[in-house]
């Protein structure tokens, strides 16, 4: 018997893809971030899933490093955004990100170091900051199941 609190994914216990179907997460940029770090630390936890509520604001941080993915750590890093979920969903590792027009990157995983402030999604993509991707406050964000095809309606 699993004892209450295990996680099936640090147990191994999840090696397929549980997901059918998902629903895109909308959002909207709350703060537009700017810098770098090349020692964050930041610990990708083992679930390559997390279920983002509407109204909950989380962060957006990129990586260049090619070794990003659930459960690794992540040192090499550019802050993007902070966003409020205005629709919920799921999302997953894999999922594509669009923001306005101007920018796009791919879930690598997730890091809880401020939870229950708020998630912190590493996202794969250009090593650039909000302010050089030409973010700003309002931007439309879209978190897109991986293999939606219909990339840019909502």
């Amino acid at each position: 018997m699993m004892e209450k609190g295990q996680d099936p994914y640090t147990r191994g216990l999840i090696n397929f893809d549980p997901f059918v179907e998902r629903r895109r997460m909308i959002g909207e940029v709350v703060a537009v971030l700017e810098g770098r770090l090349s020692n964050r630390g930041l610990a990708l936890i083992h679930a390559r899933s997390r279920a983002c509520r509407k109204h909950d604001i989380h962060e957006l941080i990129l990586t260049a490093d090619p070794e990003a993915k659930p459960g690794v750590q992540v040192d090499q890093i550019a802050y993007l955004a902070f966003f409020e979920v205005t629709r919920g969903a799921v999302i997953v590792a894999g999922d594509r990100i669009r923001i306005g027009d101007r920018w796009s990157g791919t879930v690598v995983g997730f890091d809880e170091t401020h939870v229950p402030n708020h998630i912190n999604i590493v996202v794969a993509g250009e090593e650039v900051t909000g302010r050089e991707a030409g973010l700003g406050v309002g931007d439309a964000v879209h978190i897109i199941p991986e293999g939606d095809e219909d990339e840019l309606s909502s």
